[in-house]
This record gives structure tokens, sequence and C-alpha cells, in this order.
């Protein structure tokens, strides 16, 4: 078997020798970065009004403008920017990484009733358009959500829970969740399904290896190339939906800035027309998050493909 130590530095001089790439890396970190240190960059309070600057072009003291309620965009940008990863990479983790690989690698290897059962489950889910089923299912839990919080709130005299916007998180990793799992268990059987009938994998079972040691030790490692450029693909449309989401009001809510929010209260025509820096400002963090992703998807991708070596 291959030194899978080998194939990654061979992969990562090649995506460094990729110009795209490094700087859809530098942006993204960048973003993210300013985002996690938003309560450390921003230069004021998300929430703070400032009566005597309302709708104000970008300038030194803003950088970004005010909004109609005299709040600095560029620290609602930051806040939104970091709310956004907040959700997305908890929907990634758990739905994408966790359940995702977990069942294609069960379902690949085991077979049989195993895989027929995780792959019906994720047929039915697919038929129908992920977004109008997410938009559902963030409609109807939030409520549900709501009260559970305010039910820890009351009962156990902690307080804050509701203001901090928990129940937002929650309500739409949950949503993302519950879809963002099906693609990435389809990708990794079908790898699993490739890589299983090999020698070392035969030779693994016949010296006595465990299930997990053949998953996770022999398979998966040798599976990781597409999932990768699959994950970092997905990205691009994960920071879609959950924008999309807040745009609709089923995700973050006021006072907690979202920039689905910020994108909806920009784009009307009298703003657009009057006070454009309102839709400027999140429109491009929103749109350079968007693209440097699928941009990184395709590098990796030509990286990590021996079909374009």
């Amino acid at each position: 078997m291959n030194n899978p130590n080998g194939h990654f530095k061979t992969a990562l001089n090649r995506l460094i020798r990729k110009k795209i790439a490094v700087i859809c890396i530098i942006v993204l970190i960048v973003i993210y970065i300013s985002g996690l240190f938003a309560s450390v960059i921003s230069p004021y309070e998300y929430t703070a009004q400032d009566y005597t600057n309302i709708k104000k072009p970008p300038s030194i003291d803003h950088i970004m403008g005010t909004d109609r309620a005299g709040r600095d965009v560029f620290t609602r940008v930051l806040w939104g920017v970091q709310n956004t990863i907040i959700i997305t990479f908890v929907a990634l983790i758990t739905g994408g990484i966790i359940i995702g690989v977990g069942l294609g690698l069960l379902a690949g290897y085991k077979g049989g009733k195993t895989d027929s059962i995780i792959m019906r489950i994720g047929e039915i889910s697919s038929s129908f358009p992920d977004i109008l089923l997410v938009i559902i299912l963030a409609a109807t839990l939030r409520p549900r959500v709501l009260d559970f919080v305010r039910f820890l709130e009351d009962s156990y005299n902690i307080s804050g829970l509701v203001k901090s916007g928990i129940a937002d998180y929650l309500v739409v990793s949950l949503a993302l969740v519950s879809f963002g799992w099906i693609g990435t268990a389809r990708l990794m059987r079908a790898q699993v399904l490739s890589i299983k009938e090999n020698q070392y994998i035969e030779s693994a079972k016949s010296i006595g290896a465990s299930t997990n040691r053949i998953l996770f030790v022999h398979l998966l490692p040798n599976a990781i190339s597409p999932l990768v450029v699959s994950i970092t693909m997905g990205m691009g449309a994960l920071i879609g939906t959950e924008i999309i989401l807040s745009w609709l009001g089923l995700g973050i809510q006021p006072p907690r800035p979202s920039l689905g929010r910020m994108l909806l209260d920009g784009g009307s025509i009298s703003i657009i027309r009057n006070e454009p820096w309102l839709l400027i400002g999140p429109g491009i963090v929103v749109f350079l998050m968007v693209l440097c992703w699928n941009l990184l998807g395709d590098a990796l991708n030509d990286v990590l493909n021996p079909k374009t070596r």
C-alpha cells in the first residue's frame, strides 16, 4: 500500500504551484480570521446606534458606511461572517463528515440490507429539492427549539441564552445537517466499493483485523481524495444555503447580524440608488467566500485526480 504521507506532500506541492488556489486560500483565511475575531477587530458593538451618523457613506470612521439605524456596516459584516462560520462548520463536521462519511463507509463495506436501508433513506430525501426541505424543516423547528431554550433559561436560571442566538444556531445547523450527509455518503460508498476488493483489504481480513480498523485505517485514508474535493466545493453551496435561510427570515434573527438579512435589507431599489454601500459590503464578502471555495475545490480536483496529473 502506498504511503499516505507521500501522497499528501505531493498534493500539497502541486496545490502550492497553483496561483489561483493560493490566492483563494489567503482570501478565505483573511475573511475567516476576521470573522472569528470579530469581537477584537470590530471598531463598534454590532448593536451600537449612532443617530448622528445615519446612512453615511464609507469614511475613515466607518469604512463600509452606516445603515439606516446608524450602525457600523463593517462591524455587522464581521459578526455576520462569524455566524456563517459557526453554522456552516457545525453542519459540515456533524452532517457532511461524521454522518456522511460514517454511513458511506458502513454502506459500502457491509453491503446487503445495511447498504439498502442507508441508500433508500438517502434516495427518498434527495428526491425532493434540498433547499425546499431545509426551509420547511427550519420553519417548523424554530418555535420548538426556541421554546426549549426558554425552558432552559427559566428552569436553570441561565440568563442570555435566547439573546445569544443559540436557538438560531441550533435550528439552522439541524436543518443543514439533516440533508448535508447524503452526497458525502454516496461518494464514500462508491469509493469503498471500488477499494474493498483490493488485496490489502483481503489480507487485513485474513489476519483478523477488526471492522473498525479496516474502515478507518485501510479504507478511509485511501478514499479521502475525492472526499476532500467534494467537501471543499460543497462549502460554497452550504454558505449559500445558510445565507438564503437568513434572507428568508429562518436563520439568524435580529439583533444578531446576518449576511443574508443584510443582503435582504440592502436589496431594495431605493437603497441601491441612494445607499448602495449597504449592499456592496456584505455582497462582496459573500461573493468572495462562495467563489473562493468553488475555485479551491476545482483546484483540489486537479491536484488529487490522477487523470489530470
